[in-house]
């Protein structure tokens, strides 16, 4: 019982995290509260798994903390880092008084509405929102703002939930409201992404990249593509804004996925941010072409480690890039037919390509079990969008749905 205990909740499969890394798994006992398909990604060098339903499940995980903590000794770091289980690990935290941040430092990563509520009143640039608990909300707010707007869950990922309505017809449709929500303005400018660590007073390491299509766009069944920006002069606007984004949001060290707006002139307006590591293949692409590990910064921020990194402008790097092909049936489905594209396009450069047989299970990583996942590196934002343009032409891959029970095997 001298070792510490590290408790580690997670539901992924793939290593976008590596954990025996991170923490020694010979000097702590090192244990694991995760999902069925979350086992994938547990180390051999283990100490103990619990298993529950769900990862984002306050109750179950507590549980299995107490469980655990009864057989190993209190633990002395909890650490989630999937964006679903940030508070769920904050909680846990506190309750435990271990290290690492709390719920109200990460709720403003989280709740969109206090999220989008704390920019504004920084007066930074953000388009109009307003909570919308019913219909006569949203009616109120486009009358006020105009057709269309995006409805979302105040908390949520992945676009889960997210809806465009083109007009008052469209709000028939709107089912009520099982928890807090948000109406906002559409915005028809192109999203960007930027992912990093920020130190809580400058931003440590970053990059900013274009999406091909949007994570909405997915949800409803077509490519999602990601490009890093090459240019200087837009990269550094980019910069700039998400500075004081995060600036107005925290002042705690921070790995981020941030989103916001960019018209054609440059301008940039806030869209949201969580405090975690971008999805997709966001942690592969960092450590594969770029050589840092933002998971390895989350876990040890969520540890209450000391920010040691220094401040790098990442030039003469690659620019990176991912396409996830969505599931081709309803999940759960199993895969009947699918085609490796490596060695076909310049660029690509690893792939996830189910072969047939694989069961792509309904599990809540969303981004994770897909039909297709590939990442690429080159010289030039170009290189890279052609790049992915031609495997998203040219991938195939069949499914046919199965019983939740075949899935589970």
């Amino acid at each position: 019982m001298t070792r510490p205990h590290i408790v580690v909740v997670t539901r992924w499969r793939e290593h976008y995290a590596e954990f025996s890394r991170y923490a020694d798994h010979a000097r702590n006992r090192v244990t694991y509260i995760a999902t069925k398909v979350g086992l994938g990604s547990v180390p051999p060098t283990a100490t103990d798994v619990w298993l529950v339903p769900a990862t984002d499940d306050l109750g179950a995980v507590r549980a299995g903390v107490r469980a655990l903590a009864t057989r190993y000794g209190p633990p002395a770091r909890i650490v989630a880092l999937k964006e679903d289980d940030l508070l769920v690990g904050a909680q846990l935290r506190e309750e435990w008084d271990c290290p690492g941040p709390r719920p109200a430092d990460l709720l403003p990563f989280r709740d969109k509405l206090l999220m989008s509520s704390r920019i504004a009143r920084h007066a930074l640039p953000i388009d109009a929102f307003a909570p919308a608990p019913d219909r006569a909300a949203i009616r109120r707010f486009a009358s006020q703002h105009g057709w269309p707007v995006v409805l979302k869950p105040a908390m949520s990922s992945a676009s889960e939930g997210v809806r465009r309505l083109d007009g008052p017809g469209d709000l028939a449709e709107v089912e009520p409201a099982t928890g807090p929500r948000l109406v906002q303005s559409f915005n028809p400018h192109p999203v960007y992404h930027v992912d990093g660590l920020f130190s809580g007073a400058c931003l440590v390491r970053w990059r900013a990249a274009r999406y091909l299509n949007t994570c909405l766009d997915f949800r409803c069944g077509a490519f999602l593509g990601s490009v890093e920006e090459d240019d200087p002069g837009l990269a550094a606007g980019i910069g700039r804004a998400t500075l004081a984004f995060l600036r107005a949001l925290t002042g705690q060290p921070t790995v981020f996925h941030l989103e916001l707006f960019v018209s054609a002139t440059g301008e940039c307006r806030f869209l949201e941010v969580g405090a975690r590591v971008g999805g997709g293949e966001t942690a592969l692409l960092w450590r594969e072409v770029h050589g840092f590990d933002l998971a390895q910064r989350a876990f040890a921020i969520q540890c209450g480690a000391p920010m040691v990194d220094t401040i790098d402008p990442m030039a003469g790097h690659d620019v990176a890039g991912h396409l996830l092909v969505p599931a081709p049936a309803m999940r759960p489905c199993q895969v009947t037919a699918s085609t490796s594209m490596l060695a076909r396009i310049p660029g690509l450069y690893a792939e996830d390509v189910p072969p047939a047989g694989t069961i792509v299970p309904a599990a809540d990583s969303y981004y994770e079990h897909v039909g297709g996942r590939f990442r690429f590196r080159a010289a030039s934002t170009r290189a890279v969008a052609a790049a992915i343009a031609q495997t998203a032409a040219g991938y195939r891959v069949t499914a046919e749905p199965v019983y939740a029970a075949a899935a589970s095997r």
